[in-house]
């Protein structure tokens, strides 16, 4: 019995004291991180402090153009009436997923928006002040900083925050990105082990450190019961 018990002691000390060298280090930046990324104010994170989302208007009252003429020979999946830059618009998703935008008054289908009135929007929807002058960038590929629909505007501010408002084609502000933004990004990706694209919580690199911490809890549990006080004490006794 006794034998038993030293080699399980023996096995669950080596175990542990080697999943502490390879696990330790991770364990050490999910404790920073997860500490860093609960002390920041996830409004501040989304920008919402610089940037209004939503437009301020509202919708006004009116005899708008019926949405089955709108719509007509369309497998439309949502539809949405909204203020583009004080226009009343219908906003329409079909079931492919592709989006449109039609004037809400006469039905015409709008163009897709271009880069200055990307500007406007972003512009429009920034409550810093002053207004920093910006640069419209057209998106055509998604990265760690933006992972949405594309083509898409980068609207660039030249503030303290390094703001980026990201428009799609329908007018929407897709995201907004600043520089706490980019620093719970940084650890976002040390906190889940996606160093490329910021958003994999299910990469083989977790699995294998969550098992491997799993199993030093456990080795650390067994070494515990078995160095416990009152049980050396009373074998001591025997």
């Amino acid at each position: 019995m006794r034998s038993t018990r030293m080699q399980l002691h023996i096995g669950a000390s080596r175990l542990h004291r080697w999943l502490a060298l390879v696990v330790g280090v991770q364990l050490l930046l999910w404790f920073t991180s997860g500490l860093v990324m609960s002390l920041l104010p996830i409004e501040r994170v989304r920008g919402e402090h610089l940037v209004q989302r939503e437009p301020a208007g509202v919708l006004p009252t009116r005899s708008y153009a019926p949405l089955e003429r709108i719509a007509a020979g369309s497998q439309i999946r949502s539809a949405r009436y909204r203020l583009l830059l004080d226009r009343p618009i219908v906003e329409i998703e079909t079931a492919p997923g592709t989006f449109r935008i039609h004037d809400a008054l006469t039905g015409a289908l709008l163009p897709a928006v271009g880069a200055p009135a990307a500007g406007e929007i972003a512009s429009a929807a920034y409550t810093g002040r002053p207004k920093p002058l910006f640069e419209v960038t057209r998106v055509t590929a998604n990265t760690a900083e933006y992972n949405g629909r594309l083509p898409a505007w980068q609207v660039a501010f030249a503030d303290p925050d390094a703001t980026r408002v990201y428009v799609d084609e329908a007018g929407r502000i897709a995201a907004v990105r600043t520089e706490t933004w980019r620093f719970y990004d940084f650890f976002w990706a040390l906190h889940i082990m996606d160093w490329s694209e910021h958003e994999n919580f299910n990469t083989p690199w977790l699995k294998a450190f969550a098992a491997g911490g799993l199993l030093l809890a456990i080795a650390g549990t067994i070494l515990l019961y078995l160095r416990w006080p009152r049980r050396r004490r009373r074998r001591a006794e025997g």
